[in-house]
C-alpha cells in the first residue's frame, strides 16, 4: 500500500484551499512520517512541497437502532496530512476525470 491513500475533497478542505491556495489535504498511511509524505506528493504531482502538517484521528464509535436491537461499531482511525506547496504551484485533482 502506498503512502498517500486519497486526497481530501470536502467542503471544509475546499474552504481552506480557497483561503490558502497552496494548501491541500491528503489521507495518508498511519505509519508514514512527514518526509515520506513530502517525497510521495512531490513524486506524484510534480510540485515542490514546502511544509507538511499531520494529524491523527481516532475512530469514532457509531451505533444505530435496528429491529434486532442496538448495533454498535467503530469507524476507522486515520492520519491526515495538510501539505503546503511552493508559491505558484497547484494540484488539479479533477484533471483526469
Amino acid at each position: 500500500m502506498g503512502i498517500i491513500i486519497k486526497p481530501i475533497v470536502t467542503e471544509k478542505m475546499t474552504a481552506t484551499t480557497d483561503k490558502f491556495p497552496n494548501r491541500y489535504g491528503f489521507r495518508v498511511s498511519p505509519e508514514a512520517n512527514k518526509l515520506e509524505i513530502k517525497d510521495a506528493v512531490e513524486a506524484m504531482y510534480q510540485v515542490v512541497v514546502v511544509d507538511v502538517n499531520t494529524m491523527r484521528y481516532s475512530g469514532k464509535t457509531k451505533s444505530r437502532y435496528t429491529k434486532s436491537g442496538v448495533v454498535s461499531g467503530r469507524g476507522d482511525a486515520f492520519k491526515k496530512a495538510i501539505v503546503t506547496l511552493k508559491e505558484g504551484d497547484t494540484i488539479d485533482f479533477f484533471s483526469n476525470i
